[in-house]
């Protein structure tokens, strides 16, 4: 991996470490949990995507337990959470929606660049960026003993993997990192959010 790809990675996987990190202190605050759940919380929901990436590809000690700016980034947005959660906590729901599906683009990116920087087939890719964009909702659901949103949410994965998959398509026509990295972004994040908006699910069996 070249500087300038070190570099893009690193700036995408923090921002998208702090928007999960301040959504997961956010679920805390709702939950009732105390300053040590919000931390949890926080660090969960923001790196643990990240860890089963790494460990996934080879890539150990992951890397945001060796970069002590990724477990930093994650404990300040949870401690800004607890402390102004008043007022975070009249944001709007649409506000809300957007930075979720913010983040869950810029961690599939930040995943799927990865990946491919560690020479995985661009198949395998497009997963690893769908695991790191919600591996960390989904490990932070499980504390909270509730069903994953990712197994229930209105497109969800589906975005993650479709932004991976335009990502890694551009890539292959030429883009270049950033290009490629900025369209399937776009593309994750609109999908997300008019998924929630005109309440688009996939086919799901109901039980009788």
């Amino acid at each position: 991996m070249n500087e300038k790809n070190s570099t893009l990675l690193l700036t995408v996987d923090l921002t998208g470490t702090f928007v999960f990190a301040l959504e997961g202190a956010m679920t805390a605050i709702q939950f009732e949990l105390d300053f040590f759940g919000v931390m949890v919380l926080s660090f969960a929901t923001a790196l643990a995507g990240g860890v089963i990436r790494d460990l996934l590809i080879g890539a150990a000690p992951p890397a945001s337990l060796r970069d002590w700016r990724y477990a930093a980034t994650a404990f300040s947005a949870g401690a800004g959470v607890f402390f102004f959660h008043h007022y975070l906590l009249q944001i709007p729901n649409a506000a809300i929606i957007g930075l979720d599906a913010a983040g869950l683009a810029l961690f599939a990116m930040a995943g799927t660049e990865k990946a491919l920087a560690y020479k995985m087939h661009p198949f395998i890719a497009v997963l690893l960026g769908t695991i790191t964009g919600v591996g960390g909702g989904t490990v932070r659901d499980i504390f909270l003993a509730r069903v994953p949103s990712v197994l229930q949410s209105d497109v969800y994965a589906t975005a993650a993997m479709a932004g991976a998959l335009v990502m890694v398509v551009g890539r292959k026509a030429g883009l270049s990192p950033a290009a490629a990295a900025g369209v399937g972004g776009t593309v994750c994040f609109l999908l997300r959010v008019i998924a929630v908006w005109q309440h688009w699910n996939l086919p799901r069996v109901t039980a009788p």
